[in-house]
């Protein structure tokens, strides 16, 4: 197939072209399509043509072509049809399976079956493309196609291919007139491509026995640069002298620096020739290491070195440039990467002629890169190491498609790389390159890129935005259609082509698209809806697709499309019409669609009337425009199903009425609601009411709020009847409504009367009316308080109207309400109100009616906080709060000294009262505020209340001293109100006085309180007396001798106690004498218990257990030999007994070795790892003095001492000794490293030199190692001083061992304790 390509050489010329676009454009669109071989009755061939035949075939007279150049046009003006590419292929391979969804398909894929058909025999293994197709053959040829894939010209002999051998790279200049071929044993020619003749043959212009793997043609005529297998670049200049040709080589890189594996001369088209940057010749390098970029006019110049970083040694160095608008400046960018990063390097010159070289963002790819196109300056078309191919936005770094090239078979350049020709001498790196590198099989021109594979050519061009559309509707894939073609209405498409520039006509182009996409995927939703079945499979079918044509539509702005064209055909099916209806819904909801047509509209009603879908009727009606509508009908619609919301919006919105909805529809809180929202000019229930109508509005409302009588009013109805029900409703939400209206009042004159008129029927109603409680009346006048505090006011209320509600809110004779009214009358002076009352009457007629509350606001305007104390004592609700009030005065600034002392001397007079209502409390006042009169105080009450409450009731941080005799007062106190608090009262307190404290509590015979207190005093054993005598005598019978089983269990439990903790200042017979209490007759137990021998062996067997640590057991065998329960039983009783201290001795003994073997192997670990510690020998880190910087071998002549640290820091020891960070203990010096502690923010000299104050550091065993070296760097007497620290771990298992002996750890305190256990065991 013929490819049509129209060069362009500026923005001005398009239009001229135009027609020609057209022209071509149907038969370009009629090539692109694959061919079906049984549709056209096309033969089969069995035996494919030869390369002879073909070239005997006479010349096609078909039009001819030239490649399309669309990658550096300018798209601001050009037509939607006129930028489509087309391709060199004679047919179109066919639309690929790739994984692009989001953009569609991007790349379109064709084969050069012409080209396809020769490359097999002719062992094609590289080309090369321009305005004709040059390819390269393993034999020594070069072959020529034109436009129409015909060969023109075959160019060299298979003489010369053996000579040479195989074509190894390929070049055409820029206006198509000579091709330079490299060969694989190093030989170039130049070839003139108008006649074929062979113009220069170049043997020396590199080192013989390298292969040629790049040379390439620069803007520049007479220049080319040339790469070879041993990695150097050379210059070519191409000179004609009297006739002759010559070539005069130039070395730009040698292979001995690291090998050049690619090369990239920048080249401009015709529109760009005269660019700045074109005059330097501009040339990429790509070395195994580092990219360089190089200027060859008008002097050689490095213009910039990029090194790659890390990178996989087996990764292919690539290189491309492109010009891109860059800021509204055309400028070239080099891509190039090795392994999966690009870079990007912007080359511009500024307006001083100063060239910058700018690194932009790089690219960051997940694979390994054996191929690097630019198609357009937006996008890079990329191949992996797997063969597929990656299309890439470059400014917002988006993969927009991969197609799989793996049935390509590309031709890879391993063989060149390798110098196989030439005995493969090349470098291991070059030959590992080599592996992957397909330079030569990857050629881009024009925003065209072709791809040599073993059997056949491929092209790869973008496809116009209708043909990406297009691709995926012939797939069927409608929704990925439309957001494809809507992200090119919006401008956010990538790799976009043949689209205006203008917004305008690209969003015209594009919306015109999208509207045939929505009908073709309304009758797809029809076609493929399921005939039979269940009615939800049929539902779920539609509301997939109904909602994507609505939000479309929506989007393009055509309703008109949506009700006019899209619904008519949805119709048809009744379920369609149904989901279309309800999808309808939340698109009115959100206010993006507003108005219906009359047939869609009256179709929706009935279709939520049928089915039961009012409250959604409502919901659409209030947020449309309803003027097309019939009003009758909606609102007898309304009214049938109570749709009083809807019903408002119509007579508002439709009729502009908005008193009739008050008078017939709206009831209760809706009420109020739509009353305000229509004084405060916003329309019910969303919206505004339109700014002309706002004052005519609120005129209406006032006059309907103030009618006598209703429209239809019977004889018994009352006056004002509309006021009278709002303040039935809710009177302070209607006052709130009326309140915020009045703000808006400001020199409206009708409608501060209308403010005026209803303040007084408000009074008529309200005020002398039973109807109303005194919390509304309340409400009212503090309503009126508050308009009246205004500065601006101008309402009038006579003063003997809040005399007269003053009056009602005292009333002594009713006593309902009380609080209530205590509480409004409150509010009322709060707002101002106490403006409107005589001072002193309104105090009387508060402590009359025992409004404390009103009292305190009164004295807290005069400033008498003394009476406030009297109003909280008196108010049964609030004497708790009266604590806080007197600390905030006493404590708090803003306060007098008198005021403060006259409450300090009120909270004196009524500390009973204080008592009697918080003891806990007055005793944290007392302890805060009057700490100097607790003795008073005291003595004044002499009741346990207080005191008890004083200990209680004290916060922990006040800080209260009191004298013995208050506490001993005190204990009397708890003994005789609350003896179960008095030891734990004994036990926290330390100020009493212990004889005075040990009569108080035998006074009361309290023998647990006494026992304590006589430990205490060091009587131990009249503390054991005193818990030995009974409580008293009481008979044992029934459940009471349980109880006294459980008394002699308590008792006997803190006797067990009261031995343990004394035991071990005791000798062998006192603790025998303690202990050995068996006789339970002599304890609080009658004779008649000894029956119940089980439980008095159970507290026998406590006793034993409680006192094997401390007596012999020897003795206490002895003991219950003697007790009277086992002096009389047989053997086997007293089994038990002994068995169970066998057992507890067999365990304490296990346990004793346990601990033993434990403390044996943790001091083995601890010295073994010592030892290794300070054995280790140390390595220095620098073999100089970390003080003086000085060698240590400065000294030659003498001895010299040298001093190394664990950390690697070497010092002269007379260094170290003038820093004075040696430490002197025991005759020797203990070193510290003067670096470390210097880091550390401290000196050592600073430390105390007691060994016991020692950092950790400095603190460890340090050990003096005398090493004498002889070599040649250190005189043979000199010594090394080494003192070894230990590092973290070291340190840890050092002072571990250490206080195994030295501190009190918890190892030690085991050792003790397991000692103590032993002698118990021996004894």
């Amino acid at each position: 197939m013929n490819m049509l390509y129209v060069r362009v050489s500026s923005t001005e010329d398009m239009y001229e072209n135009e027609a020609l676009f057209c022209n071509k454009q149907s038969y370009s669109d009629l090539k692109q399509h694959n061919i079906d071989d049984k549709e056209f009755d096309i033969p089969q061939v069995d035996t494919p043509p030869t390369l002879e035949s073909i070239l005997n075939e006479p010349e096609d007279e078909d039009e001819p072509f030239i490649l399309e150049d669309t990658c550096l046009l300018n798209t601001e003006n050009i037509d939607a049809h006129s930028c489509e590419t087309s391709s060199l292929a004679s047919s179109d391979s066919g639309d690929l399976e790739t994984n692009a969804t989001v953009h569609g398909s991007v790349l379109r894929r064709n084969v050069l079956k012409g080209i396809s058909a020769q490359i097999v025999s002719a062992a094609v293994r590289l080309l090369t493309v321009s305005n004709v197709i040059a390819v390269g053959t393993s034999h020594g040829l070069a072959l020529v196609f034109d436009q129409n894939q015909a060969l023109r010209l075959c160019l060299g002999t298979t003489a010369t291919g053996a000579e040479y051998g195989a074509v190894s790279a390929l070049s055409i200049n820029h206006d198509c007139t000579r091709l330079l071929c490299g060969f694989a044993k190093g030989q170039i020619t130049m070839w003139d491509l108008a006649n074929g003749k062979l113009l220069r043959t170049i043997t020396d212009a590199h080192p013989p026995g390298t292969a040629i793997l790049h040379v390439k043609f620069t803007d520049h005529p007479a220049l080319a640069v040339c790469n070879d297998s041993g990695g150097s670049v050379f210059e070519l200049s191409f000179r004609r002298v009297m006739g002759m040709r010559t070539c005069e080589s130039r070395c730009l890189f040698s292979g001995s620096k690291g090998e050049v594996c690619c090369v990239e001369p920048l080249h401009a088209g015709p529109e760009l020739k005269d660019h700045p940057i074109t005059h330097y010749s501009l040339l990429a390098m790509a070395s195994l290491t580092k990219i360089l970029l190089i200027g060859l006019k008008p002097s050689l110049k490095v213009w910039m070195t990029f090194p790659y970083g890390k990178t996989d040694p087996a990764s292919v160095p690539l290189l491309a440039w492109q010009f891109v608008a860059v800021q509204k400046t055309i400028n070239p960018v080099l891509a190039f990467c090795r392994g999966d990063t690009i870079h990007f390097l912007l080359v511009k010159k500024d307006e001083s002629g100063i060239i910058h070289v700018i690194k932009q963002r790089q690219l960051l790819l997940n694979c390994d890169l054996i191929s690097l196109s630019w198609i357009n300056p937006r996008t890079l078309v990329l191949m992996d190491s797997t063969e597929k191919l990656r299309v890439v936005d470059r400014p917002s770094q988006e993969e927009l498609e991969t197609v799989d090239m793996a049935e390509l078979q590309l031709v890879y350049n391993s063989s060149h790389f390798k110098s196989l020709a030439t005995g493969g001498n090349v470098s291991q790196a070059l030959a590992l390159v080599g592996e992957k590198t397909c330079y030569q099989s990857v050629c881009s021109y024009a925003g065209q890129i072709m791809y040599l594979g073993t059997k056949s050519v491929h092209i790869m061009t973008l496809r116009n935005w209708r043909e990406r559309v297009d691709y995926l509707l012939k797939q069927e894939k409608f929704m990925e259609a439309l957001s494809l073609a809507w992200s090119l209405h919006e401008g956010t498409a990538k790799a976009v082509l043949g689209l205006f520039a203008d917004p305008a006509k690209r969003k015209g182009v594009v919306a015109d698209k999208m509207v045939e996409i929505l009908l073709q995927y309304v009758d797809r939703s029809l076609k493929k809806c399921p005939e039979q079945g269940k009615i939800q499979v049929m539902e779920q079918h539609f509301q997939d697709m109904v909602p994507v044509m609505v939000d479309y539509c929506l989007l393009l702005q055509r309703t008109d499309l949506l009700f006019n064209q899209i619904y008519p055909r949805l119709v048809e099916n009744s379920v369609a019409r149904g989901v279309f209806l309800e999808s309808l819904e939340p698109y009115i909801l959100s206010e993006r669609i507003g108005c219906l047509t009359a047939a869609v509209m009256r179709d929706l009603l009935s279709y939520f009337q049928e089915n039961g879908m009012m409250d959604s009727v409502e919901g659409c009606l209030v947020h449309m425009d309803i003027t097309n509508l019939d009003i009758q009908q909606v609102v007898q619609m309304c009214w049938d199903n109570q749709l009083y919301d809807a019903m408002i919006y119509v007579f508002n919105s439709g009729m502009n009425d908005y008193i009739s909805p008050m008078e017939h529809v709206v009831m209760g809180n809706k009420l109020l609601v739509y009353i305000s929202c229509c004084l405060a000019g916003r329309a019910y229930p969303l919206g505004d009411i339109p700014e002309d109508l706002v004052p005519q509005v609120k005129n209406q409302v006032f006059e309907f709020l103030i009618r006598l009588h209703s429209v239809e009013a019977a004889q018994e109805e009352e006056v004002y009847p509309y006021i009278r029900t709002l303040l039935h409703f809710d009177t302070r939400e209607f006052l709130n409504v009326l309140a915020l209206t009045f703000e808006d009042f400001k020199n409206d004159k009708q409608a501060l009367e209308y403010q005026q008129r209803i303040v007084d029927i408000l009074l008529k109603i309200m005020v002398d009316n039973s109807d109303f409680t005194p919390s509304q009346v309340g409400c009212l006048f503090t309503f009126l308080a508050r308009q009246l505090a205004k500065p601006d006011n101008t309402l009038f209320v006579n003063r003997k109207l809040f005399d007269q509600v003053l009056e009602f809110l005292c009333s002594p004779d009713d006593d309902s309400r009380h609080t209530e009214r205590q509480q409004v009358l409150l509010e009322l002076l709060q707002v101002g109100g106490v403006v409107q009352f005589d001072e002193e009457r309104l105090l009387e007629l508060a402590e009359k009616a025992e409004f404390y509350q009103i009292c305190e606001f009164m004295y807290d305007k005069k400033h008498l906080y003394n009476k406030i104390v009297d109003c909280y004592l008196k108010d049964p609700l609030r004497k708790e709060e009266l604590f806080n009030y007197i600390h905030n005065i006493l404590s708090m600034p803003g306060y007098s000294s008198e005021e403060k002392q006259l409450v300090w001397v009120k909270a004196l007079q009524h500390i009973k009262d204080l008592v009697s209502i918080n003891s806990a409390k007055t005793a944290e006042l007392v302890a805060v505020h009057f700490a100097d009169e607790v003795q008073s105080i005291i003595t004044s009450l002499q009741v346990f209340f207080f005191c008890n409450s004083f200990r209680e009731g004290l916060n922990p941080q006040t800080v209260l001293r009191l004298g013995p005799d208050l506490h001993e007062l005190l204990v009397d106190l708890l003994c005789q109100f609350s003896p179960q608090q008095v030891t734990a009262f004994l036990k926290t307190s330390q100020d009493y006085r212990l004889e005075e404290a040990i009569q108080i509590t035998e006074k009361h015979k309290l023998h647990e309180a006494t026992a304590y207190l006589l430990e205490k005093k060091g009587n131990v054993q009249g503390a054991f007396e005193v818990l030995l005598q009974p409580d008293g005598e009481e008979e044992e019978t029934g459940d009471e001798v349980q109880s006294l089983l459980r008394r002699v269990e308590e008792a006997l439990h803190d006797i067990i106690a009261l031995c343990q903790r004394s035991s071990h200042g005791l000798n062998q017979q006192q603790r025998e004498n303690h202990w050995c209490i068996m006789n339970l007759a002599e304890g609080p137990v009658s004779p008649d218990c000894f029956s119940l021998s089980s439980a008095l062996k159970e507290l026998t067997m406590k006793v034993l257990n409680s006192m094997s640590s401390f007596i012999a057991p020897p003795a206490i065998i002895q003991r219950i030999l003697q007790d009277p329960v086992y002096g009389k039983g047989k053997l086997a009783e007293l089994q038990g007994l002994i068995l169970g201290m066998l057992e507890t001795f067999n365990y304490e003994q296990t346990l004793l070795e346990t601990t033993t073997n434990l403390l044996n192997s943790d001091l083995h670990w601890s010295l073994s790892h010592l030892r290794k510690a300070v054995s280790r020998g140390l390595h220095p880190r620098q073999y100089h003095c970390n003080i003086c910087l000085q060698q240590y071998k400065r000294r030659q002549e003498s001895e010299e001492e040298i001093i190394i640290f664990s950390c690697g820091h070497l010092y002269h020891c007379q260094c170290l000794q003038r820093k004075e960070v040696g430490v002197l203990s025991e005759r020797q010096y203990s070193w510290s490293c003067y670096k470390c502690t210097s880091n550390q923010g401290s000196r050592p000299a600073d430390r105390p030199s007691a060994e016991s104050s020692r950092s950790r550091s400095t603190s460890l065993a340090q050990v003096s190692q005398t090493v004498t070296f002889h070599n040649q760097c250190v005189h043979p007497n000199m010594k090394i001083l080494a003192y070894s620290t230990l590092d973290a771990q070291q340190t840890q298992a050092w002072d571990h061992f250490r206080t195994l002996y030295r501190g009190p750890s918890r190892v030690r305190l085991t050792f003790k304790s397991f000692l103590s256990i032993l002698t118990v065991l021996k004894c």
